[in-house]
C-alpha cells in the first residue's frame, strides 16, 4: 500500500503499520455494541469488599492520561516500617471474561502508543472512565498491601479488594518539580489534608526500596526514548525523554505490587502468567563492552556484578551512560511471559533480579494484568481457576508476540516521525552509537538528535556499543526507515 508522505499522515501510516503488524486499529461493531449495554461503572456489596474511600489515595501519571489504573497510599507504622498500599483498577468487574470487548481485548492484548494516534486495548468509555480510577470517582479495585521495614524489605503482603476514591489526580512533572525543590507543592497536594505528608513519605521509601532492589542485583539503567515535538501538525523537533523522580517512585510501587501479587497466586496453589527476562545469551559481548572500561564481568550471567559494573560507569561517566545503558538494554534482550503452575521453576526476571514477577498493576492497558487480576480473585473467592493450564500457555505466547508486535509499530512510527524530522538533512554527519548487529543487518542511534536507523554497506565489523562517525544517506517517511553510511572521517 502507498501512503503519501506529508505531516499530516503519520496518522495513516500508524493505522497501516498496526494492520501489517497483525493488530486491529478499530473497535469491531459487536466491542461497541455490547459497550451500549454497559450502564455505568460496577456496583458490588460483597461482605469481603473493603470501604477505603476515606484514605487518602492519589494517582500520579502524565499529563494527558486518563487511564488510570493504580492509586497509591501509605500509613507509617512502628519501628521504622510503612504499609503501601496500591490500589488496581477492577477492570475484570466490568469487562467479562469472553465477551465481544473482552476478546478484542485478547487479540491486541495491549494498548498501543503512537505518535501519531493511541490505540487503546479497551474502548476510551471504559478505559478513561468507567473502569478508570478517575479524580472524586469511587470505584472497585483490587489493593496490593505491603509492610515494608525500615531497610525497604517487603516483609509481607496481602491482597483484597476494596472500594476507593481517588482524591487528587496528579503528573509526574509537578509532583517531580515540587519533591526536587524547585516549586511549592502543586495546588491538589496543597489544599488536600495530609497529601503532602503522604507523597513525602512515599518518596522516601520508594527510595529506600530502589536501593535495595540494586543491592540484589536489579539493573539501574537510563534508557531514553525519543519524543516527537509537533507544532500545527508538523514534526519540528526531537528530545529524549528521561524518567523523573515521581515516575521512578510509581514504578518502585509497581513493581513490589506485582511480586507480590505473583507470591500470592503461588501461595495460593494458583497457575500464573509470569513475565520473565532470560539471562542474557550475549553475556560474551557484555563482558567485553565491560573490558573497554578495565573492568571484569563474571564468566556466567551475573545481575549483581552487572549492577554494580553500571553503578561505576553511572559514577564515572554520567553523560554516556544513556548510551550504555541502550547497549545493554539490546544484549540482554526483551522480556516475555511464560505460564508457570504451582511449585515449579522458571527463568526469573534478569533485569530485575526477581524469581516471581507477575504484571498485574495496568489491567486497563495490558491484557495479561486482565488475567492476573481474575486469577486473584478467584484466589481470593476460594474458586475455580477459569482459564486452564493450557490456556494460560497459549495466552502467554500470544502476549508476548503481540506485544513484539506492537512495539514495532510504535517504533515505526516514531521512525517515520524521525524520518520525517531528517528529510532536510541528507548528507548530514552525526555521532551514533550501534544498537544492533547480526546476520539482519546492522543499526545505529544518533547521539543528537537520538534517531535510531539502519547502517548500510560497512566495510568493516561493528559490534553493539561500537562509536562510529554516520551520514544521512536516505529516508523513506512512509516506511519509516533512515539509512546511513559510515563517515568516520566526517565526510
Amino acid at each position: 500500500m502507498t501512503i503519501a508522505t506529508t505531516s499530516l499522515d503519520l496518522r495513516a501510516i500508524a493505522r497501516q503499520a498496526m494492520i501489517d503488524r497483525g493488530l486491529v486499529p478499530d473497535f469491531p461493531p459487536e466491542v461497541m455494541q455490547r459497550l451500549q449495554q454497559i450502564a455505568g461503572p460496577a456496583r458490588e456489596t460483597e461482605p469481603s469488599i473493603r470501604d477505603q474511600r476515606q484514605l487518602v489515595w492519589c494517582s500520579i501519571d502524565n499529563d494527558s492520561s486518563k487511564d488510570l489504573d493504580q492509586l497509591t497510599v501509605a500509613e507509617r507504622l512502628p519501628d521504622g516500617r510503612v504499609k503501601v498500599l496500591v490500589a488496581i483498577a477492577d477492570v475484570d468487574a466490568v469487562v467479562k471474561q469472553a465477551t465481544p470487548i473482552d476478546s478484542h481485548a485478547a487479540f491486541n492484548t495491549t494498548s498501543v502508543y503512537t505518535t501519531a494516534e493511541i490505540f487503546p486495548m479497551l474502548p476510551e468509555r471504559l478505559s478513561t472512565d468507567l473502569t478508570s480510577l478517575g479524580e472524586a470517582n469511587e470505584r472497585l479495585a483490587v489493593v496490593v498491601e505491603m509492610i515494608v521495614s525500615a531497610d525497604g524489605t517487603v516483609q509481607e503482603s496481602t491482597v483484597y479488594r476494596a472500594l476507593v476514591k481517588n482524591q487528587a489526580k496528579l503528573t509526574y512533572n509537578e509532583v517531580t518539580a515540587w519533591l526536587d525543590g524547585k516549586t511549592p507543592p502543586p495546588a491538589k497536594v496543597a489544599k488536600t489534608t495530609g497529601l503532602v505528608e503522604q507523597l513525602q513519605m512515599q518518596d522516601q521509601i520508594a527510595q529506600v526500596m530502589r536501593r535495595l532492589r540494586y543491592q540484589h542485583g536489579a539493573l539501574d539503567l537510563d534508557v531514553r526514548q525519543a519524543e516527537v515535538v509537533y507544532s500545527d501538525g508538523h514534526v519540528v523537533g526531537l528530545r529524549d525523554e528521561t524518567q523523573n523522580r515521581a515516575q521512578r517512585m510509581i514504578e518502585d510501587f509497581m513493581i513490589a505490587a506485582n511480586g507480590a501479587s505473583s507470591q500470592f497466586l503461588e501461595a495460593h496453589g494458583c497457575p500464573t502468567l509470569l513475565r520473565i527476562v532470560r539471562s542474557p545469551e550475549r553475556w560474551d559481548r557484555i563482558r567485553e563492552i565491560a573490558k573497554g572500561f578495565n573492568e571484569q564481568l563474571p564468566d556466567l550471567p551475573n545481575s549483581e556484578a552487572l549492577a554494580a559494573f553500571l553503578d561505576r560507569r553511572r559514577q564515572a561517566d554520567p553523560a554516556r551512560f544513556p548510551d550504555l545503558s541502550l547497549t545493554i538494554v539490546k544484549l540482554i534482550g526483551r522480556g516475555e511471559y511464560v505460564m508457570q503452575l504451582p511449585g515449579t521453576s522458571h527463568p526469573g526476571h534478569f533485569g530485575l533480579a526477581v524469581r516471581e514477577y507477575s504484571h498485574s498493576t495496568a489491567p486497563n492497558r495490558r491484557f495479561p494484568d486482565l488475567v492476573t487480576q481474575r486469577l486473584l480473585k478467584a484466589a481470593l473467592a476460594a474458586k475455580a481457576v477459569t482459564y486452564s493450564p493450557d490456556e494460560l500457555s497459549a495466552l502467554a505466547t500470544h502476549c508476548t508476540t503481540q506485544e513484539d508486535a506492537a512495539r514495532k509499530v510504535e517504533r515505526q512510527v516514531r521512525k517515520s516521525a524521525a524520518a520525517q524530522f531528517l528529510s532536510g538533512r541528507i548528507g548530514g554527519v552525526f555521532d551514533s552509537i550501534v544498537t544492533g548487529a547480526s546476520n539482519k543487518g546492522t543499526w545505529v542511534r544518533l547521539l543528537n538528535p537520538p534517531v535510531e536507523g539502519r547502517l548500510i554497506g560497512s566495510p568493516t565489523k561493528v559490534e553493539v556499543g561500537d562509536k562510529v562517525k554516520v551520514r544521512l544517506s536516505r529516508v523513506d517517511i512512509a516506511r519509516g526507515f533512515i539509512d546511513f553510511v559510515r563517515s568516520d572521517n566526517g565526510y
